[in-house]
């Protein structure tokens, strides 16, 4: 069944079902962020969706396991911005990259952002779990390698854990507080130029706070 409604056979069904878990998951992150979990409903969400009621259950049985899913997505596409972590660059280059992808993220996908926001603010009632599994076991890798730098002397000696928790909040700032910082800018969204300033100023500010080489963005 596709999200309007019509039926669909044979080899288009995966299509079709990935299509409209894509479809529903966007409009259930929008509703998520505008209400919170308890404020959402799956009426709501299949409104947003432009899809019927019955189908947003179809896909997911209940709100709270989309809720869920919500959560795990938003938190995955994370992860994957910190990929840079992985490679054999000076931690300059590897910070550089983590801190764009991160404000990239900000920028594209404010929803996410605000949904995880509700849901730590609330007390990580539906992502403890996952956060005290996956996450914590992703962060500590990463302040492990910070770590490394620090021993090598490539860096100024500085709490990992800290720089880890300084860089969430600098870039998710400007998705949960996105209302704010429009205001203070008269009242506009920050233009691209606006944003690429403020994410090269981001980058500079923390190279140069740990004692990193910093070199301008050409």
């Amino acid at each position: 069944m596709t999200a309007s409604g019509r039926p669909a056979t044979g080899a288009h069904k995966a299509a079709i079902r990935q299509e409209n878990e894509v479809q529903i998951l966007a409009a259930a992150e929008r509703v998520f962020a505008d209400y919170g979990f308890k404020g959402a409903t799956t009426a709501r969400i299949a409104e947003v969706a432009n899809v019927p009621k019955a189908n947003v259950h179809y896909y997911f049985a209940t709100k709270e396991a989309l809720y869920r899913r919500v959560i795990e997505n938003v938190c995955s596409q994370w992860l994957e911005a910190a990929m840079t972590f992985e490679n054999t660059a000076n931690p300059a280059t590897i910070l550089r990259g983590y801190i764009e992808a991160k404000m990239d993220l900000s920028r594209s996908n404010p929803y996410g952002s605000r949904v995880w926001a509700h849901e730590i603010v609330r007390g990580a009632k539906f992502s403890s779990d996952y956060i005290s599994t996956t996450v914590k076991d992703w962060l500590d890798g990463r302040v492990r390698i910070i770590r490394r730098w620090i021993a090598e002397g490539k860096m100024d000696d500085v709490e990992p854990y800290s720089l880890m928790y300084m860089i969430f909040a600098t870039t998710q700032h400007y998705a949960d507080f996105s209302s704010q910082i429009e205001i203070f800018n008269d009242n506009q969204p920050l233009s691209d130029t606006q944003f690429a300033e403020a994410k090269e100023n981001i980058v500079r500010i923390i190279l140069k706070g740990i004692g990193l080489r910093y070199n301008i963005k050409k």
